[in-house]
């Protein structure tokens, strides 16, 4: 399935690729959350919503981390490069999701935090873009990413 000189490559730039993302990540759900906490935006319509897409986007994203790690470590199972691009497309996955609860929020915000809104979707764009700079470099190394992601129930 995957070619062989994956094995013999190093994972560094998928590794830091990933927690470049994680860290973006952090800050939407530490500057979101946040908005539970002020009074003028609990009710922030499209924030419980966007939640909805956000936990399990940081969970695919810390699992990719990990399954990294893992291969940086030197392990070569192929269930863990299948554990990471999983992970990967269906953090691709919740982000569209996140991203709409983003924009209702940025719609639906006063008119004075609407400059914390946009820095959140400063931070979720870098998410993405390195969450997308991780998936580049794992196909160098030979992952493919051909096929749906698949939504796993860990509950």
């Amino acid at each position: 399935m995957y070619p062989y000189y994956y094995r013999v490559n190093n994972w560094e730039n998928v590794l830091h690729a990933l927690h470049q993302s994680l860290f973006a990540e952090e800050m939407v759900c530490a500057m979101s959350s946040e908005l539970f906490h002020i009074p003028e935006t609990q009710g922030l319509e499209g924030n419980a919503e966007m939640h909805n897409h956000l936990v399990p986007a940081s969970y695919h994203r810390v699992t990719a981390v990990g399954s990294a790690q893992r291969l940086m470590n030197g392990e070569q199972q192929q269930s863990i490069i299948e554990t990471m691009s999983a992970c990967i497309m269906n953090a691709e996955a919740q982000d569209k999701q996140v991203r709409q609860g983003l924009n209702t929020m940025e719609r639906n915000a006063s008119p004075s935090y609407k400059p914390v809104i946009a820095v959140i979707i400063m931070w979720q764009e870098q998410a993405e873009y390195y969450l997308n700079q991780a998936r580049e470099a794992s196909q160098l190394l030979g992952v493919s990413f051909s096929g749906e992601s698949e939504e796993y129930n860990y509950n």
